[in-house]
């Protein structure tokens, strides 16, 4: 299953959710290309500044150095875990200046090229099946996913959760998540077969409850790890 959409719509939350109902292993996908921001910052190649004023992306270096790390990421949706060399990185990849420079590092085509294969392997190899969430999922990542999910929000409901899960501001939450949007256009497509879900007035239950019942009624989705059964 592939769940796609913009940034704070709940993603996460929900995947990690229709993953345990359904008894599947779960992928966060933007913890891989957060893990490869992090290790570059420590290397001194990610830049400085935010978004289109960031300075000093070293591109040919990214590219150059791209399969150095080892990366590792949990499928278990109760113990997610990002490892960058076998260091646990899961709350690293989570700060701002990781994410005020992962949309750059993110664009390099190296970037892309390593971790799409490894995603797709990740993905092949899930048994009894995966939920993987991030952008580009149902068009790039896996288009032929037995289901695509694109979530999405309004605007101030996506910066609401996201700030409280963070403790900011709404308001430079909200502009934050604009930038994000803006510079991570070209991978937020919607595939044109992905189930269209707006979560702005709904629960994270009933999300989760939505999807997973989508997933049921394609039942070769459905697993003897279903939790319904």
């Amino acid at each position: 299953m592939a769940v796609d959409g913009p940034s704070g719509s709940g993603k996460t939350s929900t995947s990690r959710g229709v993953a345990r109902a359904l008894g599947l292993r779960y992928l966060d996908t933007g913890a891989m290309y957060r893990a490869l921001t992090w290790w570059f910052i420590a290397q001194g190649a990610a830049g400085t500044g935010v978004g289109e004023e960031a300075a000093g992306l070293d591109e040919e270096r990214i590219a150059a150095r791209v399969a150095e790390p080892r990366i590792e990421v949990s499928t278990d949706p109760d113990d997610p875990w990002t490892r960058v060399d076998g260091r646990d990185v899961s709350d690293d990849i989570r700060t701002s200046e990781v994410t005020a420079r992962v949309s750059s590092v993110a664009r390099v085509p190296a970037v892309r090229e390593r971790l799409i294969g490894m995603q797709r392997e990740i993905i092949a190899d899930a048994e009894p099946g995966i939920v993987a969430e991030g952008r580009d999922i149902g068009t790039v990542v896996a288009p032929s996913a037995q289901l695509k999910v694109f979530l999405t929000a309004a605007s101030e409901a996506r910066a609401r959760r996201r700030a409280a899960e963070r403790g900011d501001a709404v308001d430079d939450t909200e502009a934050d998540q604009a930038r994000r949007d803006r510079l991570d256009a070209a991978q937020s497509a919607k595939a044109g077969d992905a189930v269209l879900i707006d979560a702005t007035d709904l629960t994270l239950e009933q999300v989760v409850g939505e999807i997973a019942g989508l997933a049921r009624r394609r039942s070769s989705l459905a697993c003897t790890g279903d939790a319904a059964n």
